[in-house]
């Protein structure tokens, strides 16, 4: 089976082919048109801007993955409907319709939470085994669900307040970090000392698997107010010296250790056979490796399974792979009927 991914939930417009055979699956085409440098200047993703910009692109990008006008080769299309920014969903979305309809191919509708989680299968290796713990982190999403089987979830954890992307992303903007903020936050603390500053881990001590990441965002916002030699620093426009590494460090730290410890938990209240990472945060070096690494210390007999780097942040491959197992259960939409749904939940 061979199908083509759309996804244009926020600010990458992305297509993939994506074939499975014997069991594997093959990118066979993966292109990205990326939008950072435009939203660089607005410290964040303004959606109308992100929607004008998936209509300039995704044409072209059809066009640069060879994609044949009359849809040949492709036995369905997969979009990614929701959740995310209306505006940008609904480019995706209608160019999947158009498609469908013309090239008289099925469509799938597919979750973009689903995407992530479906991204671990284009590792190398073994497939994840089910029952599957999820840590699911992202820009938008921190969440940890128990994973069954492909389409059937159960939510075992989420933020009650800020995902923990858009917490790197606001601490990155506190210290006048480039954007996006997660990779700036984490290159500036390789050279920190994450014990410099003794930021609080939320919610550690709850009897759930929920998450907050709000308080710890202020915190490091009280500590910079607090500092008689942040004012310069920020006012400046974040000059990166030992201080902003070691909040960088510390607050990184603080994150990972929440993450983990939580995982760590749901792992043995719901005793599953696998444990996924996935997500836009999941590229973030500190909790790949210390994730990993405890698992494989604590529970011997439970795998582990990540995306590759390239597969983490948002892609159509990921969408495709996901299409292909909702098309193996002849799980269509009408084209005529689809429409974007930027609340869609998992």
């Amino acid at each position: 089976m061979r199908v083509l991914g759309i996804e244009s939930s926020c600010d990458e417009t992305a297509l993939a082919i994506v074939e499975k055979n014997n069991g594997r699956f093959l990118v066979v085409k993966n292109v990205v048109a990326s939008q950072i440098a435009l939203h660089s200047k607005y410290g964040g993703v303004v959606p109308e801007i992100a929607a004008r910009s998936h209509v300039d692109a995704i044409f072209p990008l059809l066009k640069e993955a060879g994609i044949p006008h009359d849809g040949y080769g492709i036995d369905a299309i997969a979009v990614t409907v929701g959740p995310g920014l209306v505006p940008a969903l609904r480019v995706g979305v209608e160019l999947a319709k158009a498609l469908a309809w013309c090239w008289e191919k099925p469509l799938v509708a597919v979750n973009h939470l689903e995407g992530h989680l479906s991204s671990v299968w284009l590792a190398e290796g073994e497939f994840p085994k089910f029952p599957a713990l999820a840590l699911l982190v992202s820009g938008g999403h921190t969440e940890l669900i128990l994973m069954c089987e492909h389409g059937t979830y159960e939510l075992a954890g989420m933020t009650r307040d800020d995902a923990v992307g858009e917490a790197f992303d606001k601490v990155a903007k506190l210290l006048g970090l480039p954007y996006p903020g997660g990779p700036s936050v984490s290159h500036e603390a390789e050279k920190g000392n994450p014990e410099a500053v003794a930021f609080p881990r939320p919610m550690l001590k709850s009897r759930d698997f929920d998450f907050s990441f709000s308080g710890l965002k202020t915190a490091v916002a009280v500590y910079c107010r607090e500092s008689a030699r942040t004012t310069n620093i920020v006012q400046s426009g974040g000059h990166p010296g030992t201080f902003v590494q070691d909040i960088c460090a510390s607050f990184q730290q603080a994150v990972v250790d929440v993450l983990v410890l939580k995982t760590l938990a749901a792992i043995e209240r719901f005793a599953p056979a696998s444990v996924l990472l996935a997500g836009g945060v999941s590229a973030n070096t500190l909790l790949r490796c210390t994730l990993q690494n405890t698992v494989a210390k604590a529970y011997p007999d439970i795998s582990f399974h990540i995306p590759p780097l390239e597969y983490t942040t948002d892609n159509a491959a990921m969408i495709a792979v996901a299409g292909i197992f909702r098309a193996e259960k002849k799980d269509f939409t009408d084209p005529l009927r689809l429409v974007a749904d930027p609340n869609l939940a998992l």
